[in-house]
């Protein structure tokens, strides 16, 4: 098991990097170009690239690191929940989430956007967000995540 790590060790270190890009690629041309940037939902092929492509890609990330997980039921469809909601959202563990749901909208704080690279990752799921400047800020967050609740499928499920 000793040797396993020592040669799965810069294989994961390849990947990992390897994986972000191409999610980054994915993002970048499922959102070039569109119109509304964050105020018109994607459609069409863009959101089945962003759904398929980057759901894959996380998992198979993790897969990489080392995680594997096994989901128990049936997850709820976005006309039947359009709000997700996950706890204790307090570390990556989130995005295991996401992928296993289809990539949803998340509610994000503003600065998270201009990351780069997680960035347009975090842009092409079209996220909710919330500024930390701004008063109304929470006023907003709430209206947002309104509409989106009920647009009957236009926008991904929010979580």
């Amino acid at each position: 098991t000793v040797l396993q790590g020592i040669i799965l060790l810069p294989l994961r270190a390849i990947c990992i990097p390897f994986i972000l890009l191409l999610a980054w690629l994915f993002a970048s041309v499922a959102t070039f170009h569109h119109r509304g940037k964050g105020s018109v939902p994607l459609k069409g092929w863009r959101r089945r690239m962003i759904q398929t492509t980057l759901s894959c890609l996380t998992h198979t990330l993790f897969f990489v690191m080392g995680f594997q997980v096994k989901v128990k039921g049936k997850i709820a469809s976005l006309l039947e929940a359009p709000i997700f909601v996950a706890a204790p959202h307090s570390s990556f563990f989130d995005a295991i989430i996401c992928a296993l749901t289809g990539m949803p909208s998340i509610v994000s704080r503003a600065e998270n956007l201009s990351t780069p690279v997680f960035g347009t990752i975090l842009s092409s799921l079209q996220p909710v967000s919330v500024s930390r400047q701004d008063p109304d800020s929470r006023k907003n967050t709430v209206t947002e995540i309104t509409k989106r609740a009920l647009s009957r499928g236009q926008w991904p499920q929010v979580i």
